[in-house]
């Protein structure tokens, strides 16, 4: 159970990557790319096996690698907003970053009562 877990995480992660380097295109950093696309090629290996601890080693390389596509993305992004709205616009978004800090990304699934169907 544990492995198919590992696994399909990994597969989640593999999409969300590859989703994120083909929006992105040319805003991606070439050597994160290609750092990216190693990891992918990596887990995409590890997954033909059945070692869950290398499943989820390769698995945390690769969300290190996609957070460092996607951290430089949302820099650029902000930074071209901060220029384009002058110079009051370009403090009140870099005051904004600090607080991005403690931001958690979830998942979640809602779960409806039989009654409501009623």
């Amino acid at each position: 159970r544990e492995l198919i877990d590992a696994k399909n995480a990994a597969e989640n992660v593999i999409h969300a990557t590859e989703k994120s380097i083909k929006d992105l295109g040319d805003k991606v950093d070439a050597s994160e790319k290609a750092a990216a696309e190693s990891a992918i090629e990596d887990l995409k290996k590890a997954l033909e096996g059945e070692d869950k601890a290398d499943i989820e080693a390769k698995t945390q390389a690769l969300t290190e690698a996609a957070g460092k596509i996607a951290e430089k993305a949302y820099a650029e992004q902000q930074g071209a907003a901060a220029g384009g709205a002058g110079a009051a616009g370009g403090e009140q978004a870099t005051g904004g970053q600090a607080a991005d800090d403690d931001v958690v990304d979830a998942e979640f699934e809602e779960v409806k009562d039989k009654d409501d169907n009623k």
